[in-house]
């Protein structure tokens, strides 16, 4: 077997290392199948437990920057070690808090943190890794994590519901033991493997033009065994103007992940294209040649999509109106999915006690399982819909990937609708489902919305700073949401706190979600007409220029 075909089969079994280490990742999302007799036995009050569950979607959304950061500088194996160590960490104190019958709301809820910031870290360095490996198929590669993120709740659901049905103790400890576990052992495969490269450096000397390009073994997560030198027999097709007029198309300030074009005009002879890879941001870089033998790809000096030639970021995307409107509708529309995701089971155990009184706890776990089992698959089908139509919406319409966002705030609307209708837990599917699809819809978008918007070299970046609305917003549904249940329970003797009262425990919260959603949907219409008129003055703006 020879040394390419070698490489080529760890890139794929680093693939299904990503993958197995983001099926590992998502587990706040089933929060709502342990979290009501979690409150029960340590006799929270909703409000004292939605905290703790706003704790855990605090590390895996405001951290997305540093996160970031630290895993451009770093590489993305550090990051997958420290996920495993604090996932389990994390899960282990709630477990032995549930077996006490008692904790500290503030100890649980850091607890909690540390389960969304380990979650944030190894899903983040599993979906790089992915896209360095497979520098020309990023969407294939990624597609694989970002799925199993998805799936992250219904598998960990639906393997308690078989082997620990009713036992929110053992689902903790499952939690804590196989998230570390899975990544952990991930982390042995998950590896960059450098690729050859048809790079050639302008050379002081025409005889070093084949100069010999092999990656820099000591770059982090880069795999010593397979540091490959290659050769290039391509002649170098671009001369000097052309690189220099590349470099004067670029940003003046690009930090450490400076375009592929400007290193090529500036690189010493005898040093690998993918050397920066793990030190840029993902998706930071253009490619200039294929990962598929014999494929050649030549670029233009001038990149026609609007992704790579717009860079706003930093101080220059916080001043700018459209990342505010984009910013208002991922916190209006993500906390209105984060507040069914988180409450699932809070809903579900208030029309179950309502519509049967004899229903036991082991039952009511089985159902609130079902439920964070459908809102994950609904997620996961709305994730690959979105992709799908928004290329479809893009390429075939030629319409806006906005229009995505506009079915999001539809499909949660009808959520909503139905949250405020049905008294028959039976039905309840129908809530869990469509927030599910309307939350998948909005996360599969809206990173290639923000790129379209801002550029596609400062995506990581710009995407950890749109990731903050939700920490927001999430914080102020579900508070209000515990609130309206807390005030309809009572306490009794035991010091538990118990709702009969059916559909009315919950009521009046999505009745601000839903009045949230005609917003969200206002919003991303507007959005939609202002995008157009802006896009109109640039191709305007562009004619008038050439003549």
């Amino acid at each position: 077997m020879t040394i390419e075909k070698q490489t080529h089969n760890a890139r794929i079994l680093s693939s299904i290392a990503a993958t197995v280490v983001a099926l590992a990742c998502g587990t706040n999302y089933v929060y709502s199948a342990w979290a009501p007799q979690f409150a029960d036995r340590l006799h929270l009050s909703a409000t004292e437990s939605e905290l703790i569950g706003l704790a855990g979607n605090l590390g895996m959304y405001s951290m997305g920057v540093p996160v970031g950061m630290f895993i451009d500088s770093r590489g993305p194996r550090p990051a997958v070690l420290a996920g495993a160590v604090l996932l389990g960490i994390g899960y282990l104190p709630l477990e032995r808090a549930y077996d006490a019958g008692q904790g500290s709301v503030p100890w649980l809820s850091l607890a909690s943190f540390l389960t969304g910031l380990g979650g944030c870290m190894a899903f983040a360095a599993a979906v790089k890794t992915s896209a360095l490996n497979w520098p020309h198929h990023r969407g294939t590669a990624t597609a694989f994590p970002l799925a199993a993120f998805g799936l992250s709740a219904f598998f960990f659901a639906l393997v308690s519901s078989i082997f620990f049905p009713g036992s929110p103790g053992k689902f903790l400890l499952l939690l804590s033991i196989g998230t570390f576990g899975m990544i952990f052992t991930g982390f042995f495969f998950l590896r960059v493997y450098p690729h050859a490269s048809t790079y050639h450096a302008v050379p002081a000397d025409p005889g070093m033009a084949d100069s010999k390009l092999s990656r820099d073994p000591s770059e982090p997560g880069t795999s010593h065994e397979h540091a490959i030198a290659t050769t290039s027999s391509e002649p170098a097709h671009r001369d000097r103007s052309d690189a220099e007029e590349r470099v004067d198309g670029e940003s003046p300030d690009l930090g450490p992940c400076r375009s592929v074009s400007t290193e090529h005009a500036t690189r010493p002879a005898g040093s690998s294209p993918d050397e920066a890879d793990e030190s840029c941001s993902l998706l930071s870089q253009s490619t200039a040649t294929s990962s598929l033998a014999g494929e050649v790809l030549v670029q233009s000096s001038v990149d026609m999509d609007r992704s790579h030639r717009v860079d706003i970021r930093g101080w220059n995307l916080l001043s700018n109106f459209e990342f505010w409107q984009l910013f208002m509708i991922m916190g209006i529309l993500s906390g209105i999915g984060l507040m069914t995701i988180n409450n699932i089971g809070n809903d579900a155990a208030a029309l179950w006690k309502h519509y049967d009184d004899s229903i036991d706890d082991k039952a009511l776990v089985l159902h609130q399982q079902l439920h964070v089992s459908i809102l994950s698959l609904g997620s996961f089908s709305g994730r690959l819909l979105s992709g799908v139509g928004s290329d479809f919406l893009v390429k075939v319409l030629h319409a806006s990937r906005v229009w995505c966002l506009v079915i999001a705030s539809v499909i949660f609307s009808l959520a909503q609708i139905c949250a405020l209708n049905i008294v028959n837990p039976h039905l309840l599917g129908f809530v869990s489902g469509f927030s599910g699809l309307g939350y998948g819809f909005l996360f599969g978008v809206f990173p290639s919305i923000t790129a379209e918007s801002f550029g596609i070299r400062g995506l990581s970046q710009n995407w950890g700073f749109m990731t903050l609305s939700p920490v927001i917003s999430s914080n102020i549904f579900n508070l209000f949401y515990g609130l309206v249940l807390d005030a309809h329970s009572v306490v009794e003797a035991d010091g538990k706190r118990r709702c009969e009262e059916g559909i009315e425990c919950y009521r009046s919260a999505y009745a601000v979600t839903l009045s949230a959603c005609g917003l969200g949907l206002g919003v991303t219409l507007w959005v939609i007409w202002h995008q157009a008129r802006m896009r109109l003055r640039e191709t305007a703006g562009k004619g008038h220029a050439g003549e």
